[in-house]
Parts: structure tokens; sequence; C-alpha cells
């Protein structure tokens, strides 16, 4: 059987011998868009050259055009993330940051571009402390991270790219100064909490006179125009990148911003923000090496440090492997599938909680984390049927070369940080098989809730995903090395994981999602939908999820509704217990046959979604 036809065909059991081949073609009814010939869309047939898919069908449109025009996927990319910061202002953007996933089929090689934010110079472990309320220090400037979206747009396209940044912003461009109509998810964030901050503050009232003007909502298919932001989009067109870095500049994109962050809440003095124009200028982008595991009989390429979301990807695949998920007894959303699933979860939470964090910072044992070893003995404390009543994060400096195990670590079980986040995740395949796939954020729904006065875009929260408070301990029976505590120059910790998928070294698939900390478990459940449960792309994305981000006795799973009571009463038995979330993250996949050229792609309904591909 062809495995570049049938894309998600094997699945092995490693134990109980192997199962019989089972032919699984996971696009027979992916949501394409209308064909000319088709007002209800095409879901027998692909994109001949090409294939994007994002939160928002306009923007996967823009990036459409792009690879119709004979640009390649970095191009397309770029140019979606720019429209993602018009139509999605509240999830991503200038302000914020992201992780990158490029692969060049002419290179065979695949990059990552860490476009993540950066504590400020002056940042410093304890700087949150006396900042206990988690809603006013995250709607302080102090919670702002240095913005790296436009350097990792600019890397890409100067790396990769066929177009240039001003070309790549055009669309967006036209969209924030003519207009764009309001869908349904952005009006209902237009009414969050963050938005009500500081009446009278000018960086908190500039969201609001944007997005409620005359203090009235906007509402869903209204029309909403952003001049200031066009007139950003133009200066960085006409002038470079460095715009909107450099202070000296005279257009006053980068004091605004230092300015912006500035801001505080009234009860939180020590929110004042301490981002510098020298920070700015610093700012810079890093290339990193993606992390490669294999999986049944595929390759999985996923995000590194300082994002946990392609480490704790890894190891819970690393750990159920032994399991023959999607037998009989260990199909789609059973409650034994269920069962390993959250067990690998809280272990891959717990160790996320002691051990990442900046790897240019901070010394963290990923060769023991990842190694067989490790995994191995990880994978042997979970039993079928059974519910650990606490799971710590293990000690992976044994199966570490680069690490000397001394001391034992502190019992640490994980927490979660981050939330379910808003975050935006986008892919692009072109006609030639290069690939990208980004997770972009400002963390929070609408960041800080600060808006740059004048210019039209909102500034992140991404601090609060560092620890907030330090938990740094040289004490021999409980070492922690305070991985995620603030620092100078330091990325927080993130959850982003932008995934390759390969077969026989031949990418298939791209895919990611959003949600915070619940991009984790949303990976893991899309991949396992996809290897071992035979799902199409659309069962693999629209299945109810569920997230459990703790190894504490008593953290509590969320679930999307659609879990049936006959699947949660016995886990209920094992001791789990339950909280009803109506969403959980949002997730897109596209998919490419590289024996026919054509490629598919599926948009989470979350997020409302959209799918584009040029056709000939």
């Amino acid at each position: 059987m062809n495995k570049h036809v049938a894309i998600f065909a094997i699945a092995l059991a490693v134990t109980g011998g192997c199962k019989p081949e089972r032919a699984r073609v996971p696009v027979g009814n992916a949501r394409l868009p209308a064909g000319p010939d088709d007002e209800e869309g095409s879901p027998a047939g692909g994109f001949t050259n090409g294939v994007v898919t994002a939160t928002s069908q306009a923007a996967a449109d823009a990036g459409s055009r792009v690879l119709a025009a004979g640009g390649n996927a970095v191009d397309a990319a770029a140019t979606v993330q720019f429209m993602l910061n018009v139509v999605e202002p509240q999830a991503s953007g200038l302000g914020g940051g992201g992780f990158i996933m490029i692969h060049i089929a002419d290179e065979d090689r695949t990059y990552v571009i860490d476009a993540s934010e950066k504590a400020p110079a002056a940042a410093a472990a304890d700087m949150f402390v006396s900042q206990p309320d988690a809603e006013v220090r995250g709607s302080s400037g102090s919670i702002v991270g240095v913005p790296g979206t436009l350097k990792g747009i600019a890397t890409a396209l100067n790396k990769w790219g066929t177009i240039s940044v001003e070309e790549a912003l055009a669309p967006a461009l036209a969209a924030a100064e003519h207009g764009i109509r309001v869908h349904p998810m952005l009006a209902e964030d237009i009414r969050g909490g963050r938005l009500d901050h500081e009446i009278g503050a000018a960086a908190y009232d500039e969201a609001r006179n944007v997005f409620r003007p005359d203090d009235t909502p906007l509402v869903d298919g209204g029309e909403l125009v952003q001049p200031d932001l066009a007139r950003t989009l133009r200066l960085i067109g006409d002038r470079g990148p460095s715009v909107f870095y450099d202070c000296s500049d005279s257009a006053g994109i980068a004091n605004a911003i230092v300015e912006a962050q500035m801001a505080t809440r009234e009860v939180n003095p020590d929110g004042v923000g301490r981002m510098t124009c020298e920070d700015l200028k610093n700012y810079d982008v890093v290339v990193r090496n993606p992390l490669v595991r294999t999986y049944r009989d595929y390759t999985v390429v996923t995000t590194p440090p300082p994002s946990s979301g392609g480490v704790a990807l890894l190891q819970m695949l690393g750990v159920l492997e032994r399991f023959s998920i999607g037998d009989e007894d260990l199909g789609p959303m059973s409650s034994q599938t269920l069962n390993l699933m959250q067990e690998a979860m809280r272990q891959a939470y717990a160790d996320r909680g002691l051990w990442l964090g900046d790897p240019d910072v901070t010394r963290i044992p990923l060769a023991g984390l990842l190694s067989d070893s490790y995994l191995q003995l990880r994978s042997e404390a979970i039993e079928l049927g059974v519910r650990m009543p606490q799971v710590v994060a293990g000690d992976p400096r044994p199966f570490d070369p680069t690490f000397k195990p001394t001391g034992m670590i502190a019992p640490v079980t994980g927490d979660g940080r981050g939330g379910t986040g808003h975050t935006t995740h986008f892919n692009v395949i072109d006609g030639k098989g290069n690939m990208v796939s980004w997770t972009s954020t400002i963390s929070s729904a609408w960041g800080s809730g600060l808006m740059v006065p004048g210019y039209g875009f909102m500034l992140n929260d991404s601090l609060g995903n560092f620890n907030h408070r330090p938990t740094v301990s040289d004490n021999p029976a409980a070492l922690d090395p305070g991985a995620n505590d603030p620092g100078p120059n330091k990325r927080p910790l993130s959850s982003m994981a932008p995934t390759l998928l390969l077969a026989d070294g031949e990418p298939l698939a791209a895919y990611g999602a959003a949600g915070g900390a619940t991009i984790l478990s949303t990976m893991l459940s899309i991949t396992l939908d996809l290897v071992d449960q035979g799902m199409t792309l659309d069962e693999a994305v629209t299945a109810p999820r569920l997230t459990l981000q703790s190894g504490s006795a008593t953290a509590v799973t969320g679930i999307e509704p659609g879990l049936m009571l006959d699947t949660l009463e016995p886990l209920r038995k094992l001791g789990y217990s339950f909280d009803l979330v109506f969403k959980l993250g949002a997730a897109q996949i596209a998919v490419l046959f590289p024996e026919t050229g054509e490629s598919y792609g599926v948009a989470d309904p979350r997020r409302i979604g959209g799918v584009a591909g040029p056709r000939e």
C-alpha cells in the first residue's frame, strides 16, 4: 500500500503484535471552499498549487492570492500574518510574537524561526511578586514583552521569500484602510473585560476608541476601519521593518511602544513597563533546529524550547507508543484511550513546570527529556485503568550526557501556565512542496489591553507566561532550576507547537493549534486521531477535546461538549473529575499528496476558520 496516497495508513501496536494495514484517506470530507462549478464545495478534490488554512477566511484568501500569483509558501504566510493583524487584532499582530516552522523542499530541510517576545534588560526574577492579581498584572505595562512578529516576518522573507515586506503587507494595508466586516468572534471579544480598564488613560482608551466607538461595541457584520494601523503598515512598507524597532526614526513607532508600556493600572504602581529603546533596538529572532522524533511509521518535526509544546508532544507520543491505541478497546473517545491520554498529559505538564524555559538563558536537559530510556521509564508508570494519585516531574538528568544528577529535584506537578489563551495558527503549502506552519500570538485576548496610541496595534501580555514568583532553589533536597523565572532578555515559556508530519522523509502535513496551555493536549489529540485512530482531517479537527494540565491529585480535566456520559462515568470511577469548557483551542491542518501534488486543508470551526488555494 502506498503511504503517500493513504497518508495515515499504518498504525503498529508496540504491545500485542502488529495490526493489519488499514487504508485511511483522511481527506475524504475535508471542508473546502466552493469551486467554480460546485456551490457546495468539492470534498473529493484538492487544490493543485498549494493550500492555506487559517482562522480567518479573509486571511486564507489573501495567502491564496499570493500563491496564485507565483509566490511561495513563505510569501503567502507573511501575507496571512499581516492580514490577521487586521481581521483578528485581538489574537495576534505586530505587538506580539510567535514561532514559524518552515520546510524548504529544495533543501529538504526544516527551520524554526523563534520570533517570541523577550523580557527587557531590566527584568528581574521577582518583578511580578508585588502584583498578585492576575487580571491587574496582565493589563499593566510591565507584562509587555519586546515584540518579535515583524522581525520574524522580515527574517522569513529575507531568507526564503520572493516578495518584499511591502508587497506582503499590501493586502492588510488595504483592508485596514478601507475596512473589514466584523466577524462573530471579533464581535464577541470586543465585549471582553480586557478592554474595560482605566477609563481616561490614553493607552487604554485607544483600543476602546477603535473597537467601541462612542462607547458602542462593534457588532457582528459591522464595519471596522483602522486608519492608525494602516498608517503603521504604510510606514513599515515605505521605510522597512527597522522603523518599528528604532527610536531614532522620525516615524515615532518605537518611541510610542516604549511610552505605551509605561501605562499601568491605578491599583498597580509596580506595573510600569521596563522596556527601553535599547531593548527594541537589540531584539532579534533566533533560527533554531526543530525537534524530531519518530512515532509509529511517521516522523514528527516540531518546535523546540523556549516553546514547551513540541517537547510535550514528543514526550506524550513517546510514552503512549507502547499501547495499542486504535485497537477496538482503545478507539477514539473511549474511556480507556482518554485514561491513557490524561496520564500522559499529567506527566508532560509536570516536566514542563520544572525543566522548560529559555534555552539561551537556562540549561535544559532536553536530550534527557526526549531520550528513549527516560520516556520508557515514564511510560512504565502509566497503567491502563489507573489514575495515578499524583504525578510529579521526572528526573531526566541521568539520561542527559550534559548533566550531572546531583541532589533531589523538587516535587513539581505543573500548573498549566498560560491558560486557554487566544493566539492563532495557520499553515501554507505551495505547489513546490514548501511548507509553513506558524503559530502567532499577543497571548491573552487583546494582549495587555494596551494599544499603541496613533499606531493602531495591541501590545502583548506574554511576560505573564513567566513564573509569577521565582521558583529557583538550590536546596539539595528539592532542587529547582527556576527555568521559567523572569530574567533580563529572557523569553517566557510558550505552549506553541507548529508541527510537520513526515513519512519516508516526505513532508505530508503541516498542523498546529491555538489555545495557550491547552495547545499541548490539542496537538496530542489530533496526532493520535490521524495516525492511530484513522480519522479524516475533518473528524480529527472537530472531535471533542479534553485537557488535563497538572499532575496534582486534585487537578480537574477540562472537557468540551460532545464527550458522552458513558465515556466519562468510568473515568470518574477512576478518580478523574471534569469541568465543562465550551471550546478548547483551534486547530488547522494542511496536507500534501506528494505523488499527485494535490493539497487539502481543514480549518477549525471553533474559530470560524478558512481554507483557500489556487486552482488551475
